[in-house]
């Protein structure tokens, strides 16, 4: 049997995920189509491409998407799709960051765990343009090397070949001999 003692450390240098965050938003888009809209048949997003980079004590996500509108025009006589590319910078900052990663090896990536969607579009107030509602959510880790503290077996690994754990799940109910009193007193 080891003593407190006995016991040895070492830490090792390892790359880890050493940082996450998740952030959710709703954003907004005025697309101005060649003719005025008389009514919205469709609105959506195709070909989001993204990449992570860090910044500071978070990540920013640097993307683009395409926003596709159907429309009416000419009192709903014609139809045309509205096309336009859009940019964005989404900041997600880290809600668990190890301080004691080692910063110029740090990684960072990004996931769109909902990919950008057009959840509401409309025709402003002017009469001339769509106003497009997006909601878009974003996960994000930052790996690097950080030094993690392990304890080491002085007589190495092998010295567990010969030992044999049982557990007794036989379940008595050794429970029986509980004092259910007692339990509720804790409780309260």
């Amino acid at each position: 049997m080891s003593l407190d003692k006995d016991l040895q450390c070492r830490e090792i240098i390892t790359k880890a995920v050493c940082g996450k965050g998740r952030k959710f938003s709703h954003v907004s888009h005025t697309v101005t189509p060649p003719y005025s809209p008389t009514s919205i048949l469709g609105a959506w997003i195709i070909n989001n491409q993204f990449e992570a980079v860090h910044s500071g004590e978070g990540v920013e996500v640097v993307g683009t998407y395409d926003i596709n509108i159907w429309y009416s025009y000419d009192r709903n006589t014609k139809t045309d799709v509205a096309k336009e590319t859009v940019s964005y910078v989404e900041i997600v900052g880290l809600s668990y960051l190890d301080k004691k990663h080692k910063p110029t090896t740090a990684e960072v990536s990004a996931v769109a765990t909902q990919e950008p969607n057009c959840v509401e579009a409309s025709i402003s107030s002017s009469g001339d343009s769509v106003i497009i509602r997006v909601e878009r959510e974003f996960q994000v880790e930052l790996i690097a090397e950080t030094k993690v503290c392990v304890v080491v077996c002085t007589n190495g690994c092998n010295d567990f070949d010969d030992k044999h754990v049982d557990f007794d799940d036989s379940g008595d109910g050794d429970f029986e001999d509980l004092d259910a009193d007692l339990l509720e007193d804790e409780l309260d």
